[in-house]
């Protein structure tokens, strides 16, 4: 590929239909390569990026007559209405990644969120490829579940998994870690806020997996659970810490969906994890960044103090300690950047393929 393609070349418009017809979507093996080297740039300080988040009222959205009908049914989950931008560069190029969400979307058969990835050649910083990223933030975020996985549970036989969510991070999530763990996981359980819900997630999903996934109406099967993954949109903690297993690997890709006494139990006896401190910390929209915040400290200033460890720092941030393992991850934009320039560079190469055959 031309280095500095940026120069002069025009601007590819990438949408979902164009990279599903050139096949250029990643494999999940492509995927994961992809994910391993951002990870090794990210640690070496190659890669490096930010996030900003509007987050809008909610009650400006429900004093909307169209709309405030319709509040009493968003009690129990948060609307997250927002417009975020994640930016990042690393030696090649740059992107930002928009994403606008809202869960009342779903109303209206939309996605809850929806991403556009703008990827820049990093020299001139021109854009040379507009991605639909709505896929591809799911399914970065989905491999946070297998980089966890295969770290926490190298050899340590067959693990029984329940998810919290069955929207589209926890569809990629099953998918990621079906891919990396379908000979040591002995099932999913998935958890919604309707057994419908998460009924409708697993005939959709079981088809595309070797791993068996099991639709559950609540947590009594969670005690069983060695991970627990939380991908949802509750407004309150999804589970209790009487709940868990005790020494029970907890990956946190949603809000503030853990309660008060886990999250004391990890600092104090347990190992807690974040993929950025920093940017967990600034969010303040999760758990462990509120716990913090609500006892008057600062999870960045604290956290290392603590001996809260970081992904994005170090690969040695798990020793198989006793104890629960609480880690949280905002979702670093470094990730959507790889994960968008290999595809743009898997649908370069297709379309040269293509042409080279005309």
């Amino acid at each position: 590929m031309n280095q500095h393609a940026g120069f002069s070349e025009p601007i590819l418009f990438l949408g979902l239909d164009e990279l599903q017809s050139t096949q250029a979507n990643l494999t999940m093996a492509e995927l994961h390569e992809t994910i391993t080297t951002a990870w090794s740039d990210i640690r070496a300080a190659k890669a490096y990026g930010g996030k900003a988040v509007l987050s809008l009222p909610e009650k400006d959205f429900w004093e909307r007559p169209e709309f405030s009908a319709f509040k009493s049914d968003f009690t129990d989950q948060r609307l997250a209405w927002k417009l975020s931008s994640l930016y990042s560069v690393n030696t090649q190029f740059g992107a930002v990644k928009i994403i606008g969400a809202n869960a009342f979307n779903r109303r209206l058969g939309l996605p809850r969120s929806t991403s556009t990835i703008v990827l820049l050649e990093k020299m001139t910083m021109r854009p040379i490829a507009v991605l639909d990223g709505t896929a591809i933030s799911a399914r970065r975020t989905g491999t946070y579940a297998s980089t966890v996985f295969e770290r926490c549970f190298p050899e340590r036989g067959v693990v029984s998994v329940f998810i919290f969510g069955a929207g589209p991070i926890a569809r990629d999530v099953i998918l990621c870690l079906d891919h990396v763990g379908s000979d040591r996981i002995r099932e999913i359980l998935v958890r919604s806020r309707t057994y419908e819900g998460a009924a409708s997630m697993v005939a959709h999903m079981q088809p595309q997996t070797i791993i068996p996934l099991i639709p559950v109406t609540d947590n009594n099967p969670l005690c069983g659970c060695e991970f627990v993954v939380t991908a949802s949109n509750a407004r309150q903690p999804v589970f209790e810490d009487r709940e868990l297993a005790a020494n029970a690997v907890t990956l946190h890709l949603g809000g503030d969906e853990v309660p008060q006494s886990y999250l004391q139990r990890a600092l104090r006896t347990g190992t807690l994890v974040c993929d950025s401190l920093a940017m967990v910390s600034h969010r303040r929209s999760q758990s462990l960044a509120l716990h913090f915040w609500r006892n008057g400290l600062s999870l960045e200033t604290a956290g290392p103090l603590l001996g809260v460890h970081e992904l994005s720092t170090t690969q040695d941030w798990y020793s198989k300690p006793d104890g629960p393992v609480c880690i949280t991850c905002v979702g670093l934009p470094m990730l959507d950047l790889y994960v968008a320039q290999a595809t743009y560079e898997k649908y370069q190469k297709a379309r040269d393929t293509i042409a080279a055959a005309d």
